[in-house]
C-alpha cells in the first residue's frame, strides 16, 4: 500500500487539528469543479443516535468497521463488549482512533481486506456512507465476495448509502448524465478530500439507490434484509448472509 505524503492526508489532517482545538472542516472536490463542505468536524466524533443506533443493534460478535475515521463507531461498539478492527486509509485518522481508545485500528483500504491478515468476522459495519469505499460495481461484487469468505454464517453487513437521485439539484442530474454516457453508474463520483493546502489523491466513490444496492449485492453471497431510513436520502441497508 503506498503510503501517503504529508501533503496527502487531508481527511486526517481535519480529523487531528478538531481533536487539538483547531477546527477541521474538509471540503469535498469532484472532478467536474464543483467544492462543497462535507460535515462538520464534531461529527466524526459523536456517539451514534437515532437510526445509526437503531441499525446497530443488528451487529453481533466480532466486527470490521470499515472508514472508521476517528472511531466513533468502533469506539461505540467497543464499549458494548464488541472485538472490533477498525480500518482507515488515512494515517493520521488510525492515530486518532487510537488516541481515542480504539484497541485494534489499524491503516489499510476496502480493497486489502483478507481473511490471512484479518482472521474471521461475525459482523462488518460501513456507516458515513461508506458503502461507497467499493467505488464502482464490479469491485463491489468482487469486495463483497471476498467479505463472504472472510464472515461467519449468520454474518451481517450494516451499510450506509446516500441515494443520489433524491436531489433537486441540476448540476448533480448533468454529471450523472455525463456519468451514464461514460459507462458509469449514474452515482459514482471521482472525489477528494481537501482541507488547508492539503488534497487527497482522486478516489472513486459509489452512491446507489437502494433498489441499485440490491443488484449489486445479488449473486455474492449476501441479500439485504432490511432497509432503514427510506423517507430521506441516506439510508442503512442491514445485509445478511444468503443461505
Amino acid at each position: 500500500m503506498k503510503a501517503f505524503t504529508e501533503f496527502e492526508d487531508a481527511f486526517g489532517s481535519a480529523l487531528r487539528d478538531f481533536t487539538e482545538g483547531r477546527g477541521g472542516e474538509e471540503i469535498i472536490e469532484r472532478d467536474d469543479g464543483m467544492i462543497t463542505l462535507s460535515a462538520a468536524a464534531e461529527h466524526y466524533f459523536e456517539e451514534p443516535a437515532g437510526h445509526d443506533r437503531e441499525v446497530l443493534d443488528h451487529v453481533h460478535g466480532r466486527v470490521l468497521d470499515v472508514g472508521a475515521g476517528a472511531g466513533r463507531i468502533a469506539l461505540y461498539l467497543q464499549q458494548r463488549g464488541h472485538d472490533v478492527v477498525a480500518i482507515d486509509v488515512s494515517p493520521l485518522a488510525v492515530e486518532v482512533m487510537r488516541m481515542r481508545g480504539i484497541a485494534d485500528g489499524r491503516r489499510m483500504p476496502l480493497r486489502d481486506v483478507n481473511r490471512k491478515e484479518l482472521g474471521t468476522f461475525d459482523s462488518v459495519v460501513m456507516m458515513g456512507n461508506n458503502f461507497g469505499l467499493f467505488g464502482e460495481r464490479s469491485r463491489a461484487r468482487r469486495l463483497l465476495r471476498r467479505l463472504d469468505r472472510m464472515t461467519s454464517k449468520g454474518a451481517v453487513i450494516v451499510a450506509q448509502s446516500r441515494d443520489p437521485y433524491q436531489t433537486t439539484d441540476d448540476f448533480h442530474f448533468a454529471y450523472q448524465e455525463q456519468n451514464r454516457q461514460r459507462g458509469r453508474m449514474a452515482g459514482q463520483l471521482r472525489i477528494r478530500v481537501r482541507y488547508k493546502i492539503m488534497k487527497t489523491p482522486w478516489l472513486d466513490y459509489l452512491l446507489v439507490s437502494p433498489t441499485e444496492m440490491a443488484d449489486i449485492v445479488a449473486g455474492t453471497g449476501w441479500r439485504i434484509r432490511e432497509v432503514v431510513g427510506t423517507d430521506s436520502p441516506d439510508f442503512t441497508a442491514i445485509i445478511e448472509k444468503h443461505p
